[in-house]
């Protein structure tokens, strides 16, 4: 099983829904379509990765990449997890640059507020 999803915009955001699994194989399209999105707008973009089954190296790497490149762009990510993917974010210590949140409706308020 790789990595699908669904994208559904609301007011200044892009709400992905991911399940699946974001590894060395799905990276480098999942990177190419949210790249594109982000350029196309809007500029938030709320990735739901509570139903992700497995993420990797390649996987955290492109996390990286979309959140400089909406930073970038003046746009920001949220990425909503499940126990699985905090733990791989915090086994690199990237959970203070990844903007982790419990919550789609959380992630959806931080976008509001911001």
């Amino acid at each position: 099983m790789s990595l699908r999803g669904t994208r559904e915009v609301r007011d200044n955001c892009q709400l992905f829904r991911l399940t699946g699994l974001l590894d060395a194989f799905s990276e480098p399209t999942f990177r190419k379509v949210l790249s594109n999105k982000i350029d196309e707008g809007p500029k938030n973009i709320i990735l739901d990765l509570s139903q992700i089954d497995f993420i990797d190296s390649s996987g955290l790497g492109a996390l990286v990449q979309l959140a400089k490149q909406a930073q970038t762009a003046s746009g920001s990510l949220q990425i909503v997890t499940n126990a699985r993917v905090t733990q791989t974010v915090k086994l690199v210590r990237l959970e203070k640059f990844l903007s982790l949140q419990n919550t789609v409706e959380t992630a959806l308020d931080n976008v509001k507020s911001s």
